[in-house]
Protein backbone atom coordinates (compact mmCIF):
# COMPACT_ATOMS: atom_id res chain seq x y z
CA UNK A 1 0.00 0.00 0.00
CA UNK A 2 1.10 3.62 -0.81
CA UNK A 3 -0.50 6.55 0.98
CA UNK A 4 0.58 9.93 -0.87
CA UNK A 5 -0.65 13.42 -1.61
CA UNK A 6 -3.58 13.31 -3.67
CA UNK A 7 -3.30 14.15 -6.88
CA UNK A 8 -6.03 15.39 -10.09
CA UNK A 9 -6.38 12.41 -11.45
CA UNK A 10 -7.37 10.71 -8.46
CA UNK A 11 -10.64 12.69 -9.13
CA UNK A 12 -12.88 10.12 -10.81
CA UNK A 13 -11.92 7.71 -8.32
CA UNK A 14 -12.10 9.80 -5.42
CA UNK A 15 -15.82 11.04 -6.34
CA UNK A 16 -16.69 7.24 -6.53
CA UNK A 17 -15.58 6.95 -3.26
CA UNK A 18 -17.40 10.11 -1.77
CA UNK A 19 -20.86 8.22 -2.49
CA UNK A 20 -19.87 5.68 -0.31
CA UNK A 21 -20.11 8.47 2.34
CA UNK A 22 -23.44 9.37 1.56
CA UNK A 23 -23.18 12.47 -0.68
CA UNK A 24 -22.69 13.30 -4.15
CA UNK A 25 -19.68 15.55 -5.91
CA UNK A 26 -19.06 15.26 -9.52
CA UNK A 27 -15.71 14.29 -10.70
CA UNK A 28 -14.63 17.84 -12.33
CA UNK A 29 -16.01 19.50 -8.91
CA UNK A 30 -13.78 16.99 -7.46
CA UNK A 31 -10.72 17.97 -9.58
CA UNK A 32 -11.06 21.78 -9.43
CA UNK A 33 -10.95 21.14 -5.39
CA UNK A 34 -7.89 19.61 -5.93
CA UNK A 35 -6.46 21.93 -8.15
CA UNK A 36 -7.09 24.50 -5.28
CA UNK A 37 -5.54 22.47 -2.62
CA UNK A 38 -2.24 24.10 -3.28
CA UNK A 39 -3.51 27.72 -2.19
CA UNK A 40 -4.37 26.00 0.67
CA UNK A 41 -1.37 23.79 1.58
CA UNK A 42 -0.51 25.06 4.43
CA UNK A 43 -4.35 24.51 6.36
CA UNK A 44 -5.00 21.88 4.47
CA UNK A 45 -4.65 18.52 2.88
CA UNK A 46 -6.06 15.24 1.44
CA UNK A 47 -3.96 11.75 1.00
CA UNK A 48 -5.12 8.77 -1.13
CA UNK A 49 -4.31 5.54 -0.49
CA UNK A 50 -3.41 3.12 -3.18
CA UNK A 51 -3.20 -0.87 -3.85
CA UNK A 52 -1.18 -0.60 -7.41
CA UNK A 53 -2.77 1.74 -9.34
CA UNK A 54 -6.10 1.42 -7.71
CA UNK A 55 -7.22 4.07 -5.20
CA UNK A 56 -8.80 2.12 -2.02
CA UNK A 57 -9.34 5.10 0.23
CA UNK A 58 -8.42 9.11 0.92
CA UNK A 59 -8.81 11.34 3.72
CA UNK A 60 -8.70 14.80 3.73
CA UNK A 61 -7.63 17.09 6.54
CA UNK A 62 -7.47 20.83 7.44
CA UNK A 63 -6.15 22.80 10.48
CA UNK A 64 -9.35 24.11 12.89
CA UNK A 65 -8.45 27.60 14.85
CA UNK A 66 -11.30 28.33 16.69
CA UNK A 67 -11.41 31.20 19.71
CA UNK A 68 -12.77 28.78 22.30
CA UNK A 69 -10.23 25.56 22.16
CA UNK A 70 -5.91 25.47 21.16
CA UNK A 71 -6.05 24.63 17.50
CA UNK A 72 -6.79 21.27 15.98
CA UNK A 73 -6.24 18.87 12.70
CA UNK A 74 -9.85 18.13 11.75
CA UNK A 75 -10.43 14.80 9.57
CA UNK A 76 -13.25 16.19 7.49
CA UNK A 77 -13.88 13.04 5.53
CA UNK A 78 -12.09 9.23 5.41
CA UNK A 79 -13.47 6.61 3.45
CA UNK A 80 -12.24 3.33 2.51
CA UNK A 81 -14.10 1.56 -0.34
CA UNK A 82 -16.24 -1.45 0.25
CA UNK A 83 -14.54 -4.55 0.19
CA UNK A 84 -10.85 -3.45 1.52
CA UNK A 85 -12.56 -2.64 5.00
CA UNK A 86 -10.40 -3.95 7.94
CA UNK A 87 -7.38 -4.39 6.31
CA UNK A 88 -5.33 -0.99 7.97
CA UNK A 89 -5.99 0.91 5.19
CA UNK A 90 -8.15 3.45 7.15
CA UNK A 91 -5.75 3.44 10.25
CA UNK A 92 -2.80 4.41 7.73
CA UNK A 93 -4.64 7.30 6.34
CA UNK A 94 -5.40 8.22 9.64
CA UNK A 95 -1.42 7.92 10.92
CA UNK A 96 -0.58 10.21 7.84
CA UNK A 97 -2.95 12.99 9.16
CA UNK A 98 -1.56 12.21 12.74
CA UNK A 99 1.56 12.90 11.43
CA UNK A 100 0.81 16.46 9.10
CA UNK A 101 -0.53 17.10 13.00
CA UNK A 102 2.64 16.98 14.09
CA UNK A 103 4.89 18.48 11.54
CA UNK A 104 2.29 21.39 12.15
CA UNK A 105 2.88 21.17 16.12
CA UNK A 106 -0.76 20.62 16.33
CA UNK A 107 -0.89 17.82 18.93
CA UNK A 108 -5.18 17.28 18.56
CA UNK A 109 -7.01 15.26 15.63
CA UNK A 110 -10.78 15.61 15.70
CA UNK A 111 -13.25 13.58 13.81
CA UNK A 112 -16.92 13.99 13.83
CA UNK A 113 -18.91 10.90 12.01
CA UNK A 114 -22.56 10.43 11.19
CA UNK A 115 -24.61 9.09 14.47
CA UNK A 116 -25.37 6.09 11.22
CA UNK A 117 -22.35 5.35 11.37
CA UNK A 118 -21.12 2.89 13.66
CA UNK A 119 -18.68 0.52 12.12
CA UNK A 120 -17.00 4.14 11.43
CA UNK A 121 -17.34 4.76 15.31
CA UNK A 122 -15.74 1.57 16.43
CA UNK A 123 -12.95 1.97 14.27
CA UNK A 124 -12.23 4.87 15.75
CA UNK A 125 -12.42 3.79 18.91
CA UNK A 126 -9.64 0.97 17.83
CA UNK A 127 -7.44 3.65 16.86
CA UNK A 128 -7.40 5.13 20.11
CA UNK A 129 -9.93 7.96 19.23
CA UNK A 130 -11.93 9.12 22.39
CA UNK A 131 -15.72 10.06 22.25
CA UNK A 132 -15.37 13.98 23.91
CA UNK A 133 -19.37 14.94 22.69
CA UNK A 134 -22.33 14.63 20.88
CA UNK A 135 -23.68 17.90 19.06
CA UNK A 136 -26.43 18.40 16.41
CA UNK A 137 -25.60 20.07 13.09
CA UNK A 138 -27.75 22.52 11.86
CA UNK A 139 -27.68 23.81 8.44
CA UNK A 140 -29.19 26.66 6.59
CA UNK A 141 -28.96 27.14 3.19
CA UNK A 142 -28.65 30.40 1.67
CA UNK A 143 -30.18 31.69 -1.53
CA UNK A 144 -27.34 32.29 -4.30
Amino acid sequence: MQVRAIARGDALAVAALIVQLGYSREPKDVAEWIDGLEARSEGQAAFVACLGDEVAGWIEISVESRLQTPPFVLIGGLVVKDGMRGVGIGRRLCKEAEQWARDRGIHRVRVTSRSTRPDAHRFYLRDGYETVKTSLVFEKRLDS
